[in-house]
C-alpha cells in the first residue's frame, strides 16, 4: 500500500516539474496568449452584468518604448538589473511592515510579478507566494532580463480590461507603445498599483504626483535603461556578438 502511494506521489511530483519547467521553457520564446488574471477579470465582468472587455496585443520588446521600460523599473523595481529575482532588502521591509500592520504586504520584484501574472492567480496567501517564488526562480534561470521585461510589459494589467503596453498605449493615448514619450510612460506606470481604480489620462492629482516622482527617478537613471549595466565586460561582449549574428 505504501509503495503504491509512494509511486503515485512520485508521478505527481514528476508531472509537476515537467509541466512547470516545460511551460517556462516554452514561454521563453512563445508569446503568452492570455493569463489567469485575464480570465478572472472576464468572469467578473460577466458576473457583474458588464460588457466583457479584454484588450491585449502582444508586441516584441523592440516595439515597446524604452521610456516605458525604464519607467516601470524606476517605479516598481529599481534593483531589477541587479537581483536574481528577489530584492531581499525590500522583502525584509515588507515583513517588518506585516508585523506592525498585521497585513500581508509584498516586496515583489518585476520578476515575481511576471511569474505571478503568467502562471498564477491573484492573492496574498503564503501558498501562492511559495508558488510565485518557485516560478520566479524558473524564469530567472531560463529567461533573460530582456525576456522577463517583454513578458511583463505584455501581460500586466494597465486599466479596466487593458493588458500590456500596446493595448495601454492605444487605450490611454491613442498611439503605439513604441511611440510613448517620457510623460506618457510615467503616466501609465503610475496607475499600476491599482489599474482598476486609477486613470492615466487625464490624471488625477494623486496620479500626477506619482507621475512626477517617476519622471524624476527616470532622470536620475539618465533617462535610459541599460540591460548590460551590471554585467561583466566579457558577458556584454558575448551578448552583443549574439545579437549581431
Amino acid at each position: 500500500m505504501l509503495t503504491r502511494v509512494y509511486k503515485i506521489a512520485l508521478k505527481i511530483v514528476a508531472g509537476f516539474f515537467i509541466l512547470t519547467i516545460g511551460s517556462t521553457l516554452l514561454f521563453r520564446w512563445v508569446p503568452v496568449p492570455f493569463t489567469p488574471l485575464m480570465i478572472i477579470r472576464c468572469v467578473e465582468q460577466k458576473t457583474d452584468g458588464n460588457e466583457m472587455v479584454l484588450k491585449h496585443d502582444w508586441v516584441s520588446l523592440e516595439d515597446i518604448s524604452p521610456k516605458l521600460q525604464l519607467a516601470v523599473v524606476c517605479s516598481e523595481d529599481q534593483n531589477y538589473l541587479r537581483h536574481s529575482g528577489f530584492d531581499w532588502l525590500a522583502i525584509q521591509k515588507a515583513m517588518k511592515g506585516n508585523d506592525r500592520g498585521k497585513r500581508l504586504r509584498g516586496g515583489s520584484t518585476i520578476s515575481q510579478q511576471t511569474a505571478k501574472n503568467v502562471f498564477l492567480w491573484p492573492g496574498r496567501s503564503y501558498v501562492r507566494k511559495a508558488f510565485e517564488a518557485y516560478f520566479t526562480l524558473l524564469i530567472e534561470l531560463f529567461w533573460s532580463k530582456e525576456r522577463i521585461m517583454e513578458v511583463y510589459l505584455n501581460s500586466i494589467e494597465m486599466g479596466k480590461g487593458v493588458y500590456g503596453a500596446e493595448a495601454a498605449a492605444q487605450f490611454w493615448f491613442e498611439k503605439k507603445a513604441i511611440n510613448l514619450n517620457k510623460d506618457e510612460s510615467a503616466a501609465i506606470t503610475a496607475v499600476l498599483p491599482n489599474p482598476l481604480k486609477y486613470v492615466a489620462n487625464p490624471p488625477s492629482a494623486y496620479i500626477s504626483g506619482r507621475k512626477a516622482w517617476i519622471k524624476t527617478q527616470m532622470s536620475y537613471w539618465g533617462n535610459q535603461l541599460d540591460y548590460d549595466k551590471y554585467n561583466d565586460k566579457e558577458d556584454v561582449a558575448d551578448k552583443k556578438q549574439k545579437r549581431t549574428n
